[in-house]
């Protein structure tokens, strides 16, 4: 390939320093740090969604567990979803987790980056649990809030057949993933805001009917509750369900930021209590009409409003899942970079923070959605396949937020202090929803489970292999590689060479790549550039160094990107080469004088190496198992051409032997004759 505009197209010198600046003035957090109407309309859009569609099916879940319900139940019940959106969602999560932030960004992975240089290196297991919980979360989460919300339909109609319905609207939810919701997203924030009026006027007006629900603000209904009831424990897995989407708030961290989703949250959760403290004084005043096993979120609406109730419920719904998809791509991106996960093609349908589509990931979660809603056919069922996962997730966050705050400083007691109290209530709430396992909760799980299993797998498959890499001395190596380019014997393969490597030291070379360059096929080449990716810890870094071995001969660039940057090799190599041409450490043109002297730059050739498990290694049972393993598992992801935006055209991808010989062996011996 030539670039034939580079010349033409140079940005005086700092092509990629200009870019970096600019990627940082956008991503430096400064308007995510100032509350605005506008910051907080966005984050009432992009944020709440899953935790503002709980009171669709909270209450419905809770007088599932006891149809034969008193006034000390539904008061008890709605006591416990009180406290837990207190405890749970607003000390743990919004103000606490929401300040372990990577440069802005939250979430479960950006969390185990902040950590993952800590001598535990088993924190990585907990990070990839939680991970795959949440992608597990992803798939349940749009079945159980558009069923409940289409289920409405029967009111009004009650022939209405549901399933093709949340089937056509679940697909339309996912086919609209390609084109992204930048323009669509504009929406969220105005629908979301009076989704939630709606939600506490509901609330307030049937409130009057029963006061006495007011009592629920008084924690000792709760303990009363529990210590009372047998069934407790299927108490608080109905409850457990209206703090489902804190893990996600926490993941939007980084689309908000932290104060304006902790001002948005005072308006949200007064919305939702409102809700359930009139979904609660219906059920006080009607409980002949509840036997009859309607939906309280839906009764509390005049008859009149149903029809439209059911519109804004789908709605909420389809933005819900919106949001956890997103969630979902971000997740897969960022386990791609910490290594989790084997390169996917990522696309972009936006220029706004946080679009990315993973094409894989979309349809793979849209076939477990469609098969949740084909199995557990309504909401009833679904709710017992909810839950479980995303509180082995919040147990796995919890964990991580103790270590976090124990390397900030914080006093050991006060650590000790806020790991027992949640790790305790969500151990509760674990074992609550232990009992829909068979129920319904093993799905879920099933799910979190490959998930989990690839991960975990990836990451100590990738790093065993990587400590089987052999490396060479460059500086030894240089005079070899000149050589072979003042060779004129060998025929010119390319006039720039660019090698992708796995030395992060500059001061050394992959010995498989000198043996491309020298052994397989000696290749003559006007520049040889090595180019090593350096996924790091922080979310939005772009930039890059370069090491000048032998001028106009070898050249060894590290390029420094966060989790959350797309590696789009071409496009920054491109940059550095201008920059370079620039500082006149660099002289594009073309080797072949009838293209020099029209200064025509010189062609570009990616050489990409596969390193295949060798069958005649020596080594033992576990490290074959992962070499093998991941040899399956890398057909998951793309190739690397793909994966970093090359252009297939000048790409050659060879394959050679990664031959693993932990033990000396045997040396055949030569007999006399």
């Amino acid at each position: 390939m030539v670039w034939s505009r580079w010349a033409a197209n140079r940005r005086g010198g700092d092509g990629v320093l200009k870019y970096v600046k600019a990627n940082e003035r956008k991503y430096d957090g400064s308007s995510l740090r100032r509350i605005t109407l506008a910051g907080m309309l966005v984050t009432v859009g992009i944020v709440f969604g899953d935790i503002g569609t709980s009171p669709l099916y909270v209450m419905k879940a809770i007088v599932g567990v006891n149809p034969g319900y008193d006034a000390d139940y539904i008061i008890g019940a709605i006591s416990c979803v009180i406290w837990t959106l207190t405890l749970q969602t607003t000390v743990k999560y919004v103000l606490i987790a929401l300040r372990a932030d990577n440069k802005g960004e939250g979430g479960i992975l950006a969390l185990f980056a902040l950590l993952r240089r800590q001598p535990r290196g088993w924190l990585y297991i907990v990070a990839a649990v939680g991970a795959a919980m949440l992608v597990a979360d992803g798939v349940i989460t749009p079945a159980i809030t558009v069923t409940t919300a289409v289920e409405g339909l029967r009111i009004v109609a009650p022939s209405t057949p549901v399933m093709p319905v949340v089937i056509g609207v679940i697909l339309l939810i996912f086919m609209m993933q390609r084109v992204g919701t930048g323009r669509i997203g504009r929406c969220f924030g105005p629908f979301m805001l009076a989704w939630f009026l709606m939600l506490g006027v509901l609330g307030a007006v049937n409130l009057p009917a029963c006061p006495e629900v007011l009592k629920a603000f008084n924690p000792w209904y709760a303990v009363k509750l529990l210590v009372s009831s047998p069934s407790w424990f299927m108490i608080m897995g109905a409850v457990f369900l209206c703090t489902t989407g804190a893990e996600a708030l926490y993941s939007d961290l980084g689309h908000c930021g932290r104060r304006n989703i902790t001002a948005s949250w005072m308006f949200v959760k007064a919305m939702l209590i409102l809700n359930y403290l009139g979904q609660g004084a219906w059920l006080l005043t009607h409980a002949r009409e509840a036997a009859g096993g309607i939906n309280p979120f839906y009764a509390v609406m005049p008859q009149w409003m149903t029809l439209a109730g059911v519109a804004m419920s789908t709605g909420a719904a389809i933005i819900a899942s919106q949001a956890l998809l997103s969630g979902s791509f971000t997740i897969f991106s960022e386990a791609v970079n910490l290594g989790f996960w084997p390169r996917l093609k990522i696309d972009y349908p936006s220029t706004e923070k946080g679009q990315l589509y993973v094409s894989s990931v979309n349809w793979c979660l849209l076939a477990g959605c469609l098969l949740t809603v084909v199995i557990f056919r309504d909401s009833s069922h679904i709710e017992a396949a909810y839950g479980l996962a995303v509180t082995i997730a919040m147990l796995t966050t919890t964990l991580l937020l103790a270590f976090w705050l124990r390397s900030r400083g914080v006093n050991m007691i006060v650590v000790g202090a806020f790991f027992t109290f949640f790790m305790t209530v969500e151990g509760i709430f674990f074992f609550a929803n232990m009992s829909k396992f068979v129920h319904g909760g093993w799905f879920s799980l099933m799910i979190a489970a490959v998930v989990g299993s690839i991960m975990i797998v990836w990451r100590n498959s990738t790093r065993r292999r990587a400590s089987f890499i052999e490396y060479r001395r460059m500086a030894d190596s240089a005079a070899t590689i000149s050589a072979v380019k003042a060779d004129k014997e060998i025929p010119k393969y390319a006039s720039n060479l660019v090698y992708l490597s796995r030395s992060g030291d500059p001061s050394l070379v992959e010995s498989k790549l000198l043996y491309s360059i020298v052994n397989k096929q000696p290749k003559r080449a006007d520049h040889y550039w090595f180019v090593h990716i350096d996924h790091v810890d922080s979310p939005d870094e772009l930039s890059y160094s370069v090491s000048v071995v032998v001028p106009e001969t070898i050249y060894v660039v590290t390029m420094h990107l966060g989790f959350r940057v797309a590696p789009r090799i071409s496009v920054y190599l491109r940059q550095i080469v201008e920059d370079l041409v620039v500082s006149g450490d660099l002289d594009l043109r073309s080797g072949y004088p009838s293209l020099r002297r029209e200064g025509i730059p010189g062609d570009f050739r990616f050489i990409i190496l596969h390193r295949i498990f060798s069958p005649t290694s020596i080594c033992g049972a576990t490290t074959a198992l992962l070499m093998r393993l991941h040899d399956i598992l890398r057909h998951i992801g793309v190739s690397d051409t793909s994966a970093y935006g090359l252009d297939t055209s000048v790409v050659t991808a060879e394959t050679v032997p990664l031959i693993i010989n932990t033990s000396s062996g045997r040396r055949i011996v030569r007999e006399e004759c």
